[in-house]
C-alpha cells in the first residue's frame, strides 16, 4: 500500500457512480487532490427526477474541481457512449458485490460496456472500484490495496459532501466517511485515507498500487 507519486498521477478521470453524493463519499478526497495535480476530473451518474439533487451534485464537482456529467440511464449502451466519450485514463466505479443494489446494477453495467471500448480506444488503462458503507460488500470487508493520503483535501470532501443538504450528511454520511477515512489513514500512517481496488481491465491488473 502506497500514495501516489505525484509523476504517476492519472491525467484524466472518470467517476460512474448510482447516485449524486457517491462520488463525494467514496472518493472525494483523492478526486480533489488529483484535480489539484491537474487531472481532468469528471463525475458522472445517471440524471436525478429531483432537480435539486443535480444543483447539488453540479456543486459539489465544483469544490473537488471537477466536472458534474449526469448520463440518461444505467445501461450497456449509454455507458459505452460515456466512456467513449471522455476516453478518460482512470475509471473509479462501485464494488462489484456492494451491499447496494443500485451500486451493484452500474459497476456490472459498467464492467460489460469496458471490453468493447478499451478494444477500440485503449481507454480507460486502469479501471478501480471505490469504498462502500462501512468498508462492508454483501460477502467480506473490502481489503486494503490502493490506499490514497487525502489528509491535506479531507476539508475539500467534506464541504463537497456538506453540499448535497438535501441528504443526511450531518447525521449519517459525514460520521460514516469520518471513521472510513480514519481507518483507511491509520493503515499508511496518515490521519486520513480512501482506497481502491483494482479491476481487471482485458485481464490485466495495474502493476503499481496507486492510481
Amino acid at each position: 500500500m502506497t500514495t501516489p507519486n505525484p509523476q504517476s498521477n492519472p491525467a484524466s478521470v472518470l467517476t460512474v457512480m448510482a447516485h449524486p453524493d457517491d462520488a463525494e463519499l467514496w472518493a472525494g478526497g483523492t478526486l480533489a487532490r488529483l484535480a489539484q495535480a491537474g487531472a481532468s476530473v469528471t463525475i458522472a451518474v445517471p440524471e436525478h427526477a429531483d432537480a435539486l439533487r443535480n444543483t447539488e451534485a453540479a456543486t459539489a464537482a465544483d469544490e473537488l474541481g471537477a466536472r458534474y456529467h449526469p448520463y440518461p440511464a444505467v445501461n450497456a449502451n449509454a455507458l459505452h457512449d460515456l466512456l467513449d466519450a471522455t476516453r478518460p485514463e482512470v475509471v473509479i466505479t462501485h464494488p462489484l458485490d456492494d451491499v447496494h443494489p443500485d451500486h451493484r446494477h452500474v459497476a456490472h453495467t459498467l464492467t460489460s460496456a469496458l471490453p468493447e471500448v478499451v478494444i477500440a480506444t485503449g481507454r480507460p488503462r486502469r479501471v478501480y472500484t471505490s469504498d462502500t458503507y462501512n468498508g462492508l460488500t454483501s460477502h467480506s470487508p473490502i481489503a486494503a490495496h490502493s490506499v490514497i493520503d487525502v489528509t491535506d483535501t479531507w476539508e475539500t470532501k467534506m464541504r463537497a459532501l456538506a453540499a448535497h443538504a438535501s441528504q443526511p450528511i450531518t447525521e449519517h454520511f459525514g460520521p460514516m466517511a469520518e471513521t472510513l477515512g480514519r481507518l483507511w489513514g491509520s493503515r499508511i500512517g496518515t490521519r486520513y485515507g480512501e482506497n481502491f481496488t483494482p479491476l481487471p481491465v482485458l485481464g490485466r491488473i495495474p502493476a503499481a498500487t496507486t492510481l
